[in-house]
């Protein structure tokens, strides 16, 4: 008989106003992946708060057996004590620390009034390895992408005595490659006897590694599936998280009507900020119409997030060349004002840290980028402020109980409505969406795919960068495929395919003896 490792019992939690659990149930068995899904706000991140410690006992009901034992956590250290460690979907790095330092904060190597740096480079170097980070211990977190964070993130779990490993979110930021080797280490990790319990949106994924699958909707426990019993796809998951039937993944586009090139960058190059002999972005050349979506892929590292924020009024790099057209004529886009200024927008892949101030209520964030619009000599204008959130709420379907709440408080798919809600407003003709759908569900992806598909109906450009190959090849009209800062490949939705992606990448590699 299998060992159990974990059960949660009859846990209830109550936030003001609303109950984000309801008498929830969890079992995991000690050496098995244990996969938890359902749609953002139903209330797996919370469960997993609680079985860290993060929301400490006595703020919900219920019972946590954890070996046998009944556990009270007060805070995370009381769990990390017992070998639980949660990597949480928002990452929490120190920017201006060096990874190893972030790796062993709190759990430093040497003794209590001297640091062993040498075995904490060293350690941390060899986890990095372990989990295919490339990168020296020694670089700043600042000067990584958020996909290499999320790295150094579970090598960080890693270098604690963890025994059962608890991933909310861990491939979000990753693409189909580097999702896979992540998922693949999960099954090493297995095989070694690590218990490991996965969150994730990427349902494939789930199915991938897990051997049981619980679905949770709206703060309880629909069903736990057994890989060994039930038959498990990717259909009947979605059905238990939104409670009907998603047959189309991707919305259809009629009356499609692709216009003009709305922009054109020409031999473009960019420099690395801190590196600056370091070439990110070399002699890249790419453009799109008007009622057009054209995807960028490519592995991390590629260089598609640093291409999209040069662009952006030069919001990275150093030593910038190259040609920029808007609708034919020649500009020149200092900065992002000169950017917005010129009808360009830029949609941030962190949309919590970078794209929206979490600790602000929904209609403050909505303006952001055009305060100009809502103001009157410097100032705001509080009614037209709420006029504006209101319209952006009820266009974008945005679920909230009002403009005054916080974004902090919102879901993820929520979140990225607000921050799309925040450059539509800036009337833009020409976005830039990085990794518009990372870290939300699939019922609030197919949303907004709808309004990506709306703002090219009506005649916007559109770049999506995005690391799932299925989301680029089921929205895109026309694909750009990017490896080590260069285009390598260029085709129409009709000739692009994963095998066909992955080709152009590895020929590329393999040309430049990689």
């Amino acid at each position: 008989m299998s060992e159990i490792i974990l059960e949660m019992q009859n846990i209830t939690k109550l936030f003001p106003g609303v109950k984000a659990l309801d008498d929830v149930n969890l079992k995991v068995e000690k050496g098995e992946i244990h996969g938890i899904v359902g749609e953002n706000g139903a209330g797996k991140s919370t469960l997993m708060n609680i079985l860290s410690g993060i929301y400490p006992y006595g703020t919900y009901t219920g019972k946590i057996i954890y070996e046998g034992s009944e556990c009270i956590f007060k805070e995370i250290k009381d769990s990390e004590r017992k070998g639980i460690v949660i990597i949480h979907q928002e990452l929490a790095l120190v920017p201006y620390l060096s990874i190893g330092e972030n790796m062993y904060m709190g759990n430093e190597r040497g003794s209590t009034l001297s640091i062993n740096w040498n075995e904490t480079y060293a350690k941390a170097d060899d986890l990095l390895n372990t989990v295919g980070l490339r990168e020296s211990s020694r670089t700043l977190i600042k000067d990584l992408g958020v996909g290499k964070q999320q790295l150094v993130e579970i090598a960080k779990a890693l270098s604690k005595n963890v025994k059962l490993l608890i991933l909310d979110e861990p491939t979000a930021a990753l693409n189909e490659t580097d999702s896979k080797k992540l998922l693949d280490l999960l099954l090493q990790f297995k095989k070694d006897g690590l218990t490991s319990i996965l969150i994730s949106h990427k349902l494939s994924d789930v199915s991938y590694v897990a051997d049981k699958i619980t679905v949770i909707r709206d703060g309880a426990t629909i069903e736990t599936l057994d890989k060994n019993v039930d038959t498990i796809t990717e259909e009947r998951i979605i059905k238990g998280m939104v409670g009907r039937e998603l047959k189309h993944r991707f919305p259809k586009r009629n009356d499609v009507k692709i216009g003009d090139i709305s922009l054109e960058v020409s031999n473009w190059n960019v420099y690395h900020p801190i590196y600056t002999e370091k070439k990110v972005v070399d002699d890249v050349s790419i453009n799109v119409r008007r009622g057009e979506v054209v995807g960028i892929s490519g592995l991390i590292g590629a260089g598609r997030t640093e291409l999209a924020m040069s662009i952006f009024g030069k919001s990275y790099g150093t030593n910038i060349s190259g040609e920029i057209k808007i609708n034919g004529k020649k500009v020149s886009l200092k900065n992002s004002h000169d950017a917005i200024k010129n009808k360009l927008a830029y949609i941030t892949e962190d949309r919590k840290g970078n794209g929206l101030i979490l600790t602000n209520p929904i209609k403050t964030n909505t303006t952001l980028a055009s305060l100009d619009k809502v103001s009157n000599h410097g100032v705001i204008d509080k009614d037209k402020e709420v006029d504006v959130a209101n319209e952006y709420v009820e266009k974008l379907k945005t679920k909230c109980s009002s403009v005054d709440q916080n974004i902090g408080n919102l879901s993820g798919g929520n979140q990225q409505k607000v921050l799309l809600g925040k450059w539509m407003f800036a009337e833009p003709e020409i976005m830039i969406l990085d990794e518009p759908t990372r870290g939300i569900d699939v019922g609030a992806k197919y949303e907004i795919y709808c309004i990506i598909n709306d703002l090219v109906k009506e005649g916007k450009s559109i770049i999506m960068i995005s690391s799932e190959l299925p989301e680029i090849l089921g929205m895109c009209d026309r694909i750009y495929v990017m490896n080590e800062g260069q285009i390598v490949g260029e085709m129409s939705k009709s000739e692009a395919s994963q095998e066909s992606i992955m080709a152009k990448i590895l020929q590329s590699s393999s040309s430049k003896g990689v």
